[in-house]
């Protein structure tokens, strides 16, 4: 017992070590690689970043013949580094637990990794380090879901709605002629005509905003049944994959985001316009409100009175 708590605290080198299946096989490691991010499920965590400490080992297929000194015949310690910056990239996360599968699955997609120890730790939340590590392998890889950074992502049509849009009898056949187009349709309001509560503080107050423009999303998710609100980028994925008619609920998604619209809910069509550039769409379509000054994504503007669609 002794030897195996001991093991439990070993750096992922030994840990590989002791469980090694049948034969030896080569690793490479990469120690103490220290990242300050911001990460976290806790209030306190959010606009603030921490040190971060990754521990990786990868277990890598033996070479056939001679290395010949060539770095493209072995795995660099490049791709475990690069692997662990595109993950945090990606978006920001709660829980070191997601972020490790991310990593770890990202490292498997290599075609000479077998098996690789994640370890992660959390440096500034107490006394002590605190984190998690997992093992996996290319056997986990291929018999469990079927990898996300393989996938063809889709590309939506993102339709902002005034209010006024959302109230028009109009609406459900506007929702027909965009449910029969053959890319994935996400809808965005703005918020209510009411008024929401005030607090004199800029960063609650965005809280705030962004938390009534999801209620006037639940207006518009009331007019027709095929409206279903959705909040977050793995549901937004599956909607697209599954033909539903999504309506954006943007609080997580602004707040998780790693590089986040400059601009708030006061301004929610430029934040539509950010929206549909951060999920790669096809083009963003206004019914009733004028463009944006900028956009990453080509824009329609459609009158509320002559919109066809």
């Amino acid at each position: 017992m002794p030897n195996e708590i001991r093991l439990a605290f070993e750096h992922p080198s030994e840990r590989a070590d002791a469980t090694a299946p049948e034969g030896p096989l080569d690793r490479i490691s990469l120690r103490d690689h220290i990242v300050e991010v911001e990460i976290g499920a806790f209030q306190a965590e959010r606009g603030t970043t921490q040190r971060i400490c990754f521990n990786v080992v990868v277990e890598v297929r033996p070479l056939t013949g001679a290395i010949d000194d060539d770095v493209d015949r072995i795995l660099s310690y490049d791709r475990v580094t690069e692997a662990i910056a595109a993950e945090l990239a990606e978006e920001r996360l709660n829980l070191l637990e997601t972020l490790a599968e991310r990593i770890a699955e990202r490292i498997l997609l290599e075609p000479q990794a077998m098996r690789t120890f994640v370890r992660i730790e959390k440096l500034d939340r107490g006394p002590g380090a605190l984190g998690v590590e997992i093992v996996r392998s290319v056997e986990d890889l291929s018999s469990g879901p079927v990898s996300t950074h393989a996938d063809i992502t889709p590309h939506p049509h993102i339709v902002y709605l005034t209010n006024a849009a959302v109230r028009s009898p109009n609406l459900s056949r506007w929702l027909d002629q965009l449910e029969a187009r053959a890319e994935p349709v996400i809808l965005c309001v703005g918020l209510s005509d009411i008024d929401s509560p005030k607090t004199g503080h800029k960063m609650t107050q965005r809280r705030v905003d962004l938390l009534a423009m999801e209620q006037n999303a639940w207006v518009l998710a009331g007019r027709d049944d095929r409206c279903v609100v959705v909040n977050t980028r793995t549901e937004l994925d599956w909607a697209m994959k599954n033909g539903q008619i999504s309506v954006w609920a943007p609080s997580k998604i602004v707040l998780d985001a790693v590089d986040g619209p400059t601009v708030g809910p006061n301004d929610p069509v430029a934040l539509a316009a950010w929206f549909a550039g951060h999920i790669e769409a096809s083009d963003l379509l206004l019914i009733g409100e004028k463009p944006p000054s900028s956009s990453p994504v080509p824009v329609l503007v459609q009158d509320i009175a002559q919109s066809g669609l």
